[in-house]
């Protein structure tokens, strides 16, 4: 217990001091402009007023997406416990297929191959790649949590009356969430990171913006480096909300 507890108390420094630093940071370098009185083109204070939208599509794709994966994460977990291998093995094939495939190449796919065909806004291509590529990764980790679970909650389950949905997602799957709640939460800390991506499908994210920023005023090193700190502090606000959705379903 003690060791824990230095551990938690270690990650809670570290945690408070990446975000003071970061958010630091991200007021210092406009305000220092403002203080300054610089009116110049291509400074922080500019790109810190086109920041916004970038940073609304990057979080709708990280909740869509993650919403999407977590669907079918759930979906094809299901799929490969199932004793009917006419739906185990493609669900088992989907996975190993999708895991295959670069998240890049897989948005690439779907909206440019795929619009040759079926036209559909680049929003919708890009939570539909971080949704397939995603739920791939997800499907195991519901499966392994599902397995979790000792057999005689299901046994007790269905003793008690319930088939073998009503005992699915009324015991059995309530109690894999504590074990499945860490997992999804690192996904969706990655896939956070992974929106960078949708830059390439003309979705104003936070790098698209900054991209177009920094090809505008040739100002490489101030773009980037404040566009790393926007991401930054977002994951790290992301990362203490998943930890303490952990602690809640642990306490549960």
């Amino acid at each position: 217990m003690t060791t824990n507890a230095s551990q938690m108390k270690t990650q809670n420094w570290a945690w408070n001091l990446a975000v003071m630093m970061s958010f630091l940071f991200l007021v210092y370098l406009p305000g220092k402009e403002v203080f300054m009185a610089k009116e110049q083109s291509g400074g922080y204070v500019e790109l810190l007023s086109l920041l916004p939208s970038g940073v609304f599509y990057t979080l709708l794709v990280t909740l869509l997406g993650s919403i999407s994966a977590i669907v079918v994460g759930l979906l094809v977990g299901l799929g490969k416990l199932s004793k009917n291998p006419f739906i185990r093995v493609p669900v088992s094939f989907y996975t190993e297929v999708l895991r295959g495939v670069p998240l890049l190449v897989l948005l690439f796919y779907i909206y440019y191959a795929l619009g040759e065909f079926i036209h559909m806004p680049a929003l919708v291509a890009a939570v539909a790649g971080f949704g397939f590529s995603y739920g791939a990764y997800m499907a195991d980790v519901f499966r392994a949590g599902i397995e979790a679970v000792p057999k005689e909650q299901g046994e007790a389950a269905r003793s008690l009356g319930m088939n073998e949905k009503q005992a699915m997602f009324q015991v059995i799957l309530p109690q894999a969430l504590r074990t499945i709640i860490p997992a999804i939460g690192n996904q969706t800390l990655g896939m956070l990171k992974d929106t960078s991506l949708v830059s390439v499908l003309a979705i104003s994210d936070i790098l698209r913006v900054g991209n177009e920023y920094a090809t505008k005023h040739f100002n490489y090193f101030e773009t980037y480096t404040y566009v790393a700190l926007t991401y930054l502090f977002l994951t790290l606000l992301l990362a203490r909300g998943v930890q303490n959705l952990e602690y809640r379903f642990r306490a549960v």
